[in-house]
Protein backbone atom coordinates (compact mmCIF):
# COMPACT_ATOMS: atom_id res chain seq x y z
CA UNK A 1 0.00 0.00 0.00
CA UNK A 2 1.33 3.62 -0.83
CA UNK A 3 1.16 6.67 1.38
CA UNK A 4 -1.70 7.45 -1.67
CA UNK A 5 -3.79 4.22 -0.88
CA UNK A 6 -3.10 4.67 2.51
CA UNK A 7 -4.17 8.47 2.48
CA UNK A 8 -7.76 7.63 0.59
CA UNK A 9 -7.97 4.72 3.02
CA UNK A 10 -7.96 6.94 6.30
CA UNK A 11 -9.87 9.61 3.90
CA UNK A 12 -12.98 6.76 3.69
CA UNK A 13 -12.84 5.79 7.10
CA UNK A 14 -13.66 9.80 8.28
CA UNK A 15 -16.30 9.76 5.50
CA UNK A 16 -13.85 12.62 4.15
CA UNK A 17 -13.32 13.94 0.58
CA UNK A 18 -9.66 14.86 -0.16
CA UNK A 19 -8.50 17.82 -1.01
CA UNK A 20 -5.49 17.98 -3.22
CA UNK A 21 -3.15 21.19 -4.20
CA UNK A 22 -0.37 21.36 -7.27
CA UNK A 23 2.30 23.82 -6.99
CA UNK A 24 5.64 24.22 -9.15
CA UNK A 25 8.55 23.22 -7.42
CA UNK A 26 11.25 26.41 -7.04
CA UNK A 27 9.00 28.70 -7.85
CA UNK A 28 9.54 31.61 -7.08
CA UNK A 29 12.48 30.13 -5.36
CA UNK A 30 13.98 26.95 -3.69
CA UNK A 31 13.47 28.37 0.19
CA UNK A 32 9.72 29.77 -0.73
CA UNK A 33 8.88 26.90 -2.68
CA UNK A 34 9.75 24.51 0.14
CA UNK A 35 8.47 26.65 3.01
CA UNK A 36 4.62 26.77 1.42
CA UNK A 37 5.07 22.98 0.52
CA UNK A 38 5.80 22.06 3.98
CA UNK A 39 2.96 24.03 5.28
CA UNK A 40 0.26 22.37 3.16
CA UNK A 41 -0.44 19.29 5.36
CA UNK A 42 -1.13 21.75 7.94
CA UNK A 43 -3.40 24.06 5.96
CA UNK A 44 -5.44 21.25 5.04
CA UNK A 45 -3.79 19.11 2.10
CA UNK A 46 -4.31 15.92 2.13
CA UNK A 47 -2.02 14.84 -1.42
CA UNK A 48 0.56 17.27 -2.21
CA UNK A 49 1.13 17.64 -6.68
CA UNK A 50 4.52 18.44 -7.30
CA UNK A 51 5.37 20.61 -10.51
CA UNK A 52 8.65 19.73 -12.20
CA UNK A 53 9.42 22.61 -14.49
CA UNK A 54 9.67 21.75 -18.16
CA UNK A 55 10.02 24.39 -20.81
CA UNK A 56 7.38 22.96 -22.91
CA UNK A 57 4.10 22.68 -20.69
CA UNK A 58 1.68 21.93 -23.54
CA UNK A 59 -1.58 21.17 -21.29
CA UNK A 60 -0.85 24.31 -18.75
CA UNK A 61 -2.79 27.46 -18.55
CA UNK A 62 -0.51 30.98 -18.82
CA UNK A 63 -0.56 30.88 -14.68
CA UNK A 64 1.57 27.57 -14.44
CA UNK A 65 3.70 28.15 -17.74
CA UNK A 66 5.07 31.29 -15.70
CA UNK A 67 5.33 29.32 -12.82
CA UNK A 68 7.52 26.70 -14.51
CA UNK A 69 9.61 29.25 -16.49
CA UNK A 70 10.27 31.28 -12.92
CA UNK A 71 11.48 27.88 -11.38
CA UNK A 72 13.60 27.24 -14.31
CA UNK A 73 15.08 31.15 -14.34
CA UNK A 74 15.70 30.36 -10.56
CA UNK A 75 17.85 27.13 -12.14
CA UNK A 76 15.13 24.60 -10.92
CA UNK A 77 16.01 21.14 -12.32
CA UNK A 78 14.70 18.08 -11.76
CA UNK A 79 17.84 16.52 -9.58
CA UNK A 80 16.89 19.98 -7.05
CA UNK A 81 12.69 18.82 -7.42
CA UNK A 82 13.64 15.45 -6.03
CA UNK A 83 15.80 17.59 -3.24
CA UNK A 84 12.93 19.81 -2.70
CA UNK A 85 10.51 16.18 -1.92
CA UNK A 86 13.24 14.82 -0.13
CA UNK A 87 13.49 18.00 2.54
CA UNK A 88 10.15 17.73 3.02
CA UNK A 89 10.05 14.32 3.96
CA UNK A 90 12.62 15.25 6.87
CA UNK A 91 9.67 16.55 8.75
CA UNK A 92 6.51 14.72 7.16
CA UNK A 93 6.89 10.77 6.53
CA UNK A 94 2.68 10.37 5.65
CA UNK A 95 1.65 12.93 3.09
CA UNK A 96 1.95 11.60 -0.41
CA UNK A 97 3.51 13.58 -2.63
CA UNK A 98 2.43 13.19 -6.98
CA UNK A 99 5.42 14.64 -8.99
CA UNK A 100 3.32 16.02 -11.90
CA UNK A 101 4.98 17.01 -15.51
CA UNK A 102 6.36 16.00 -18.65
CA UNK A 103 7.81 13.02 -19.96
CA UNK A 104 11.39 14.85 -21.74
CA UNK A 105 13.20 15.34 -18.22
CA UNK A 106 12.48 12.10 -17.06
CA UNK A 107 13.45 10.25 -20.12
CA UNK A 108 16.98 12.49 -20.19
CA UNK A 109 17.27 11.25 -16.63
CA UNK A 110 17.10 7.64 -17.74
CA UNK A 111 13.89 6.02 -16.50
CA UNK A 112 15.47 3.60 -13.83
CA UNK A 113 17.77 6.26 -12.19
CA UNK A 114 14.73 8.61 -12.17
CA UNK A 115 12.43 5.66 -10.69
CA UNK A 116 15.67 4.68 -8.47
CA UNK A 117 15.57 8.26 -7.02
CA UNK A 118 11.94 9.09 -6.94
CA UNK A 119 11.44 6.81 -4.45
CA UNK A 120 14.48 7.78 -2.41
CA UNK A 121 13.49 11.11 -2.22
CA UNK A 122 10.07 10.01 -0.97
CA UNK A 123 7.82 10.89 -4.31
CA UNK A 124 4.90 8.19 -4.44
CA UNK A 125 2.89 8.67 -7.78
CA UNK A 126 3.38 10.07 -10.98
CA UNK A 127 1.52 12.04 -13.08
CA UNK A 128 2.85 12.17 -16.85
CA UNK A 129 0.86 13.90 -18.95
CA UNK A 130 2.12 13.29 -22.61
CA UNK A 131 2.40 9.78 -22.31
CA UNK A 132 -1.06 7.77 -23.06
CA UNK A 133 -1.44 4.51 -22.63
CA UNK A 134 0.01 3.53 -25.89
CA UNK A 135 3.15 3.82 -23.87
CA UNK A 136 2.93 2.68 -20.35
CA UNK A 137 5.79 -0.14 -21.07
CA UNK A 138 7.73 3.30 -21.06
CA UNK A 139 7.37 4.79 -17.74
CA UNK A 140 3.79 3.47 -16.39
CA UNK A 141 4.82 -0.25 -15.72
CA UNK A 142 8.12 0.33 -14.63
CA UNK A 143 7.02 2.80 -12.11
CA UNK A 144 3.80 0.29 -11.02
CA UNK A 145 6.84 -2.01 -10.20
CA UNK A 146 9.10 0.13 -8.34
CA UNK A 147 6.38 1.00 -6.00
CA UNK A 148 4.72 4.30 -7.45
CA UNK A 149 1.33 5.09 -8.01
CA UNK A 150 0.86 6.17 -11.88
CA UNK A 151 -2.36 8.00 -11.76
CA UNK A 152 -3.66 8.80 -15.39
CA UNK A 153 -5.76 11.68 -16.55
CA UNK A 154 -9.60 11.39 -18.00
CA UNK A 155 -11.33 14.10 -19.71
CA UNK A 156 -14.53 14.99 -21.40
CA UNK A 157 -13.49 13.97 -24.46
CA UNK A 158 -12.26 10.40 -22.90
CA UNK A 159 -15.36 8.34 -23.91
CA UNK A 160 -16.86 4.86 -22.87
CA UNK A 161 -14.76 3.39 -25.84
CA UNK A 162 -11.67 4.67 -24.30
CA UNK A 163 -11.63 4.85 -21.02
CA UNK A 164 -10.84 1.28 -20.75
CA UNK A 165 -7.78 1.63 -22.29
CA UNK A 166 -6.57 4.71 -19.87
CA UNK A 167 -7.90 3.02 -16.69
CA UNK A 168 -5.74 -0.45 -17.35
CA UNK A 169 -2.98 0.74 -15.75
CA UNK A 170 -3.59 3.70 -13.74
CA UNK A 171 -3.40 3.20 -10.12
CA UNK A 172 -3.70 5.45 -6.89
CA UNK A 173 -6.32 7.36 -7.95
CA UNK A 174 -8.11 8.81 -11.54
CA UNK A 175 -7.55 12.95 -12.20
CA UNK A 176 -10.59 13.76 -14.06
CA UNK A 177 -9.78 16.99 -16.00
CA UNK A 178 -13.05 18.65 -15.74
CA UNK A 179 -12.71 21.22 -18.78
CA UNK A 180 -11.69 21.24 -22.08
CA UNK A 181 -8.31 23.06 -22.48
CA UNK A 182 -5.45 24.11 -20.98
CA UNK A 183 -5.36 24.60 -16.40
CA UNK A 184 -7.30 28.09 -15.48
CA UNK A 185 -8.96 28.38 -18.69
CA UNK A 186 -12.45 28.04 -17.44
CA UNK A 187 -14.57 26.88 -14.26
CA UNK A 188 -16.00 23.49 -13.18
CA UNK A 189 -19.45 23.27 -13.03
CA UNK A 190 -20.63 20.23 -10.95
CA UNK A 191 -23.70 19.95 -12.97
CA UNK A 192 -21.30 19.10 -15.76
CA UNK A 193 -18.97 16.83 -13.91
CA UNK A 194 -21.43 15.06 -11.52
CA UNK A 195 -22.49 12.82 -14.75
CA UNK A 196 -18.69 12.15 -16.42
CA UNK A 197 -17.66 11.11 -12.28
CA UNK A 198 -20.76 8.52 -12.43
CA UNK A 199 -19.92 7.09 -15.56
CA UNK A 200 -15.92 6.31 -14.21
CA UNK A 201 -17.17 5.29 -11.15
CA UNK A 202 -19.18 2.60 -12.93
CA UNK A 203 -15.91 1.68 -14.57
CA UNK A 204 -13.18 1.30 -11.74
CA UNK A 205 -12.83 1.26 -8.09
CA UNK A 206 -10.18 3.92 -8.12
CA UNK A 207 -10.93 7.60 -6.22
CA UNK A 208 -11.97 10.10 -8.74
CA UNK A 209 -10.64 13.50 -8.14
CA UNK A 210 -11.92 16.68 -9.87
CA UNK A 211 -9.34 19.52 -11.44
CA UNK A 212 -9.07 22.61 -13.55
CA UNK A 213 -11.63 25.33 -13.26
CA UNK A 214 -11.86 25.32 -9.40
CA UNK A 215 -10.61 28.52 -7.73
CA UNK A 216 -12.55 28.81 -4.60
CA UNK A 217 -13.81 27.28 -1.32
CA UNK A 218 -17.34 27.54 -2.80
CA UNK A 219 -16.35 25.64 -6.36
CA UNK A 220 -13.93 23.23 -3.98
CA UNK A 221 -16.83 22.29 -1.92
CA UNK A 222 -19.37 21.96 -4.84
CA UNK A 223 -16.78 19.72 -7.02
CA UNK A 224 -16.20 17.55 -3.74
CA UNK A 225 -19.56 17.19 -3.21
CA UNK A 226 -20.25 15.48 -6.39
CA UNK A 227 -17.21 13.25 -6.38
CA UNK A 228 -14.05 11.63 -4.05
CA UNK A 229 -11.87 15.26 -4.23
CA UNK A 230 -10.84 18.39 -5.55
CA UNK A 231 -7.44 19.62 -6.99
CA UNK A 232 -6.83 23.40 -6.98
CA UNK A 233 -3.80 24.52 -8.81
CA UNK A 234 -3.62 27.77 -11.10
CA UNK A 235 -5.51 29.55 -8.29
CA UNK A 236 -3.05 28.95 -5.71
CA UNK A 237 0.16 29.76 -7.86
CA UNK A 238 -1.33 32.58 -9.10
CA UNK A 239 -0.97 33.55 -4.98
CA UNK A 240 2.17 32.92 -5.19
CA UNK A 241 2.92 34.73 -8.33
CA UNK A 242 1.25 38.04 -6.85
CA UNK A 243 4.00 38.20 -4.10
CA UNK A 244 2.31 36.44 -1.46
CA UNK A 245 4.12 35.56 1.52
CA UNK A 246 3.99 31.92 2.53
CA UNK A 247 1.57 32.21 5.35
CA UNK A 248 -0.95 34.12 3.12
CA UNK A 249 -0.48 31.52 0.68
CA UNK A 250 -1.05 28.94 3.00
CA UNK A 251 -4.34 31.00 5.30
CA UNK A 252 -5.85 30.93 0.87
CA UNK A 253 -4.90 27.07 0.94
CA UNK A 254 -6.89 26.77 4.21
CA UNK A 255 -9.83 28.33 3.07
CA UNK A 256 -10.04 26.05 0.03
CA UNK A 257 -9.37 22.59 1.89
CA UNK A 258 -12.46 23.80 4.38
CA UNK A 259 -14.54 24.17 1.51
CA UNK A 260 -13.36 21.17 -0.04
CA UNK A 261 -13.86 18.68 3.35
CA UNK A 262 -17.60 20.10 3.85
CA UNK A 263 -18.04 18.59 0.14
Amino acid sequence: MTRIDAKFAELNAAGKKAFVTYVMAGDPDYETSLEVVKGLPGAGVDIIELGLPFTDPMADGPTIQLAGQRALDGGMTLEKTLQLAADFRKEDDTTPIVLMGYYNPIYNRGVDKFLEDAKAAGIDGLIVVDLPPEEDEELCIPAQKAGLNFIRLATPTTDDARLPKVLQNTSGFVYYVSITGITGAAEAEAGDVGPEVARIKAATDLPIIVGFGINTPEKAENIASISDGAVVGSAIVSQIASGKSPDEVLAFVKSLADGAHKG
